[in-house]
C-alpha cells in the first residue's frame, strides 16, 4: 500500500476532531487505535506508554486482547516494542516471531499477528511511548508506511506531553521539592558565587500544524527562515564583543558552519515534502537527531547536540516571526538562567549586564556554552539530570561555583549565609588583589614562583589579575578542541604569538597538544578505546601523527621568533619518546632557519613527569631535558590507579598521603641534583594547605588556576619554610597514612592562611 500525503492529512484531521470530543481518555485511545488500523489497513493498532522505572504499558490497542490493557508491561529493550523504546528507531518486520528480542506475552492474543510495524513516540529525543501496527498475514511495509506512522506518533506524543490525552499518560504528583527549599550538588563549570531569581531558559516554539496544506509554501517559508537564521548568526559574528576575537568567537564560527549544513537543510526539506509544515519538519528531524545522538558516547557528538538544540529553536523563532534572540524584555536583575541545555549563542543573546548565574542540565566542563559562561565571567554549575523540573520561573537561586552547590528557594539562614559569604569572598578578593604587586616570599626569605594554568586568550587577562609571575602551563589542545576544523599553520601562530604578546616579559610554558582521553577533537579520526585514559593520546597521539606535531612546532617556533620558546611534552613515559620529541623540534628549527625564517633566540626543552614509570629513569631522563614539570593530577591518578573523574573515588584517595608526597620529594631531589628547576602544576599547586607541603618538600615554582594565586600567596608570605620543612618531614616519619591533619594544626599554630 502506498500512503499519499493526503491520508496522513485526513488522519490528522480525524484525530483532532477525536479530541475535541467529550469521551473518556480510555474511549479516545481506543477510537484513535481504531481509526490508525483503519487508515492504516492493518488488523491490529496498539500504544504503549513509557511510565516510571523504565516499562512502557499497553494503554490501548484495537486488535489484541482488550483485558491485556493496563496488564501488559514491558521494560525497555524487553521485546520489539522494548527494543524500538530503547533504540529509538523504527522497526519494520514482514514475522515478527522470527526476530531475536520477540518477547510473547500470552494474554495479548497477539500469537495469530505475524507482521509487525512500530516506531517510537518521540519529543525532544526522549521516548515517550511505542506505536505499533500489526498485520496476520507476512508482508512489507513500505517506506511510506513507515513514515505515515511516524508523523502520527509525532502528533501522539504532542498530544501526551501537552496533556490532551488527559490523565492515563504518567499522573506526576507534586513533588515537594517544588515547594519546599531544595539543595544539590552539581559540577562546577565557571568559578563564583551567584544569588538571584530563576529565569527559565524555554524559548520553544509550540508547534500547532503539523500536516502541510500547500507543500509549496512550506518550503518556501523553510528557505526564509534558514536565511534569516544564517543572517543573524552573521551579525552575531560582526557584534563588536565577538569580531575582536577570543574563544567565544570561534566558538560561534563552529556554530555557523552548523547553520550552513547541506545535510541538515536537505533533511528539512525532505521532511516538508513528505507532507509536514515546516514547524513540524524542524521539530521531526530534531527529534530524531537527539534521539541518536543522546544514545552516543562520544562526548564530542553529545555536546553537538546543544548546538543542533540551539539551531532548531532559533530556526523554529524565525518561523513563527518571534526575530532571532529569545526576548529579554523582562529579564530581571539579577537573573539566573535555568536551562536543560542552551547553545552558545543563546548565552550570548541575554542582556550581560542583568546575568549573574546558570544552572544548565546538559553540558559538561569543556563544552562551548561553558567557554562563553568562562569569558562572561558567569558562575556556572551543571546539575544532576530533573533539577531544572524543580525550579519555577521567579524562584530565589544560589549558584556556588566553589563547591558546586546549587540552592532553590533556599531558607532564609542559607541565604543569610550565602550573602555573608559573599560580602566575605568580596573582602578577601580585594585583600588578594592588595597582595598582588607584592613579592612572593616567605617570612625567611625564600622567593617562590607562583604562575597561573591557562589554554584560552580569556584567561590571559588573570596574569596581570592575579599578579603571577607568569603561565606555568598553557593548554595548547583547547584552540584545537574549539575549532571546527583542524587549526592552519597562521592561526596556531597567531594564537600562539597573542599568547606571548600578552604575557610580555613574563615566562610562558607551552604544552603540546594533548588530546586524547577526555579530550576530543572533532576532525580526527580515533578508534574506540576500552580506557582511554592509558590509551593514544598527549605525545603518543603526536608521535604517531609526525606530521601534525611538526605544524605545530613550526607555529610556535614562529610565534616565538627572537624571543624564549618554552615548551614540554605531555605523558612521557620513557626516555625515547622524549628525544623522539626534541629530535622533531631540532628538525623543523633546521628547516626553517634554512628558509631564512626568523627563529627563537633561545629554546628550553622540557618534560611533563606524570607517568610512575618515569620516577625510575630520571637519573637518565633528567640531563636530556632543560626543566621538568609534575603534572600532579595524572601523576595521582595512576599512582593510586584511581580515575580522576570517578564520583565515587574523588575523595578516597588523599594527595598529602606519604607514599605521594616521598614520590614528589624525589622528584624535587633529582631535579636538583641534575641541576634542572622543576615545577608542579596541577590542583595540588592551588590548594594552600597542599601548596604549603609542596613547598615544604622543595618545590618553588607552582602552577595552578588564577584565582589560587591569592590564596596561596597569603599563605607564602606568612610561612617560615624552614619551620614548615622540619614539619613536614617529622610528620611523614610518623607512621601516618597521611600528613593533613597534622600539617593544618601547624597552620593553625603559626597563623598560616590555609
Amino acid at each position: 500500500m502506498t500512503v499519499s500525503p493526503a491520508g496522513p492529512r485526513f488522519l490528522m484531521r480525524r484525530l483532532r476532531e477525536l479530541m475535541a470530543g467529550s469521551q473518556s481518555a480510555d474511549a479516545r485511545l481506543d477510537a484513535i487505535t481504531s481509526l490508525i488500523a483503519s487508515n492504516m489497513v492493518a488488523e491490529v493498532c496498539s500504544i504503549y506508554v513509557a511510565k516510571p522505572g523504565e516499562r512502557l504499558e499497553l494503554f490501548a490497542t484495537e486488535g489484541l486482547n482488550k483485558s491485556a490493557v493496563h496488564n501488559t508491561v514491558l521494560r525497555v529493550g524487553e521485546g520489539l516494542v522494548g527494543l524500538i523504546a530503547e533504540e529509538a528507531q523504527p522497526l519494520a518486520i514482514s514475522d515478527a516471531e522470527s526476530h531475536p528480542r520477540f518477547a510473547y506475552r500470552p494474554e495479548t492474543g497477539e500469537e495469530a499477528y505475524h507482521s509487525f510495524l512500530g516506531v517510537p513516540v518521540l519529543r525532544a529525543g526522549h521516548t515517550l511511548g511505542v506505536l505499533v501496527v500489526q498485520n496476520v498475514r507476512p508482508r512489507v511495509y513500505s517506506d511510506e508506511e513507515v513514515e505515515a506512522l511516524e508523523t502520527i506518533a509525532m502528533v501522539i506524543a504532542e498530544m501526551i506531553a501537552t496533556g490532551e490525552l488527559g490523565d492515563f499518560a504518567a499522573v506526576r504528583e507534586t513533588d515537594p521539592r517544588h515547594i519546599h527549599a531544595y539543595s544539590t550538588r552539581g559540577v562546577i563549570l565557571s568559578e563564583g558565587i551567584a544569588l538571584g531569581h530563576a529565569v527559565l531558559h524555554e524559548p520553544r516554539v509550540e508547534v500547532e500544524r503539523i500536516i502541510a496544506e500547500d507543500m509549496d509554501i512550506e518550503t518556501a517559508r523553510l528557505d526564509r527562515a534558514l536565511d534569516g537564521l544564517r543572517q543573524s548568526i552573521d551579525r552575531m559574528l560582526a557584534a563588536p564583543e565577538v569580531a575582536r576575537g577570543g574563544e567565544h568567537r570561534d566558538v560561534l564560527e563552529a556554530y555557523r558552519m552548523f547553520a550552513q549544513d547541506r545535510g541538515w537543510a536537505r533533511s528539512l526539506a525532505e521532511a516538508v515534502a513528505k507532507g509536514l509544515t515546516a514547524e513540524a519538519a524542524v521539530q521531526r528531524v530534531q527529534s530524531e537527531a537527539r534521539a541518536r545522538m543522546l544514545r552516543q558516547t562520544d562526548p564530542y557528538l553529545r555536546e553537538r547536540l546543544h548546538d543542533l538544540d540551539d539551531l532548531a529553536r532559533r530556526l523554529l523563532r524565525h518561523l513563527a516571526g518571534r526575530g532571532e534572540t529569545v526576548s529579554t524584555d523582562e529579564l530581571v536583575d539579577n537573573a539566573i538562567l535555568v536551562a536543560r541545555n542552551m547553545g552558545p549563542a543563546e548565552l550570548l543573546d541575554y542582556d550581560h549586564t542583568k546575568v549573574r548565574g546558570l544552572i544548565i542540565e546538559e553540558t559538561s566542563p569543556t563544552s562551548h556554552v561553558t567557554i562563553v559562561a568562562r569569558a562572561l565571567g558567569l558562575p556556572a554549575v551543571t546539575g544532576p539530570r530533573g533539577v531544572c523540573d524543580l525550579v519555577d520561573q521567579g524562584d530565589a537561586v544560589i549558584v556556588d561555583g566553589e563547591v558546586g552547590d546549587i540552592h532553590v528557594r533556599p531558607t532564609a539562614d542559607i541565604e543569610a549565609a550565602y550573602r555573608e559569604k559573599v560580602q566575605f569572598r568580596a573582602r578577601r578578593q580585594a585583600r588578594y588583589a592588595r597582595l598582588r604587586d607584592i613579592a612572593s616570599v616567605t617570612l625567611d626569605g625564600v622567593p617562590i614562583q607562583l604562575s597561573i594554568n591557562a589554554g584560552l586568550l580569556v584567561d590571559l587577562p588573570h596574569l596581570d589579575d592575579s599578579g603571577a609571575a607568569g603561565i606555568g602551563l598553557f593548554r595548547t589542545e583547547l584552540q584545537f578542541m574549539l575549532a571546527s576544523r583542524f587549526p592552519r599553520l597562521g592561526e596556531q601562530e597567531r594564537h600562539y604569538r597573542a599568547v606571548l604578546e600578552a604575557a610580555g616579559d613574563r615566562p610562558v610554558v607551552f604544552r603540546s597538544l594533548d588530546i586524547g582521553s577526555d579530550k576530543v577533537v572533532p576532525y580526527l579520526r580515533r578508534s574506540k578505546e576500552d580506557n582511554p585514559a592509558l590509551g593514544v593520546r598527549a605525545l603518543r597521539f603526536a608521535l604517531d601523527r609526525p606530521g601534525l606535531l611538526r605544524l605545530q612546532l613550526r607555529a610556535l617556533i614562529r610565534a616565538a621568533a627572537g624571543g624564549h620558546l618554552r615548551l614540554m611534552f605531555p605523558l612521557v613515559a620513557e626516555i625515547g619518546e622524549f628525544v623522539e620529541a626534541r629530535d622533531h623540534v631540532d628538525r623543523e628549527l633546521a628547516t626553517l632557519r634554512a628558509r631564512g625564517v626568523a627563529t627563537p633566540r633561545e629554546i628550553s626543552l622540557g618534560v611533563m613527569i606524570e607517568v610512575p614509570a618515569l620516577l625510575w629513569q630520571l637519573d637518565r631522563l633528567l640531563p636530556k631535558v632543560d626543566f621538568a614539570a609534575v603534572g600532579s593530577n595524572d601523576l595521582l591518578q595512576y599512582m593510586f590507579a584511581s580515575d580522576r573523574g570517578h564520583p565515587r573515588l574523588a575523595n578516597r584517595y588523599d594527595p598529602l598521603s606519604v607514599p605521594v608526597l616521598r614520590a614528589l620529594a624525589g622528584i624535587v631531589e633529582a631535579a636538583g641534583s641534575a641541576g634542572v628547576p622543576v615545577s608542579l602544576c596541577g590542583e595540588m599547586a592551588g590548594r594552600p594547605l597542599e601548596a604549603l607541603a609542596l613547598l615544604a618538600i622543595g618545590f618553588r615554582n607552582i602552577s595552578m588556576a588564577p584565582a589560587s594565586v591569592g590564596p596561596v600567596k597569603s599563605m607564602v608570605l606568612a610561612t617560615h619554610l624552614g619551620q614548615a620543612g622540619e614539619e613536614v618531614r617529622a610528620l611523614m616519619d610518623a607512621g601516618a597514612a597521611s600528613i593533613r591533619d597534622g600539617l593544618a594544626e601547624f597552620a593553625r599554630r603559626h597563623d598560616i592562611p590555609v
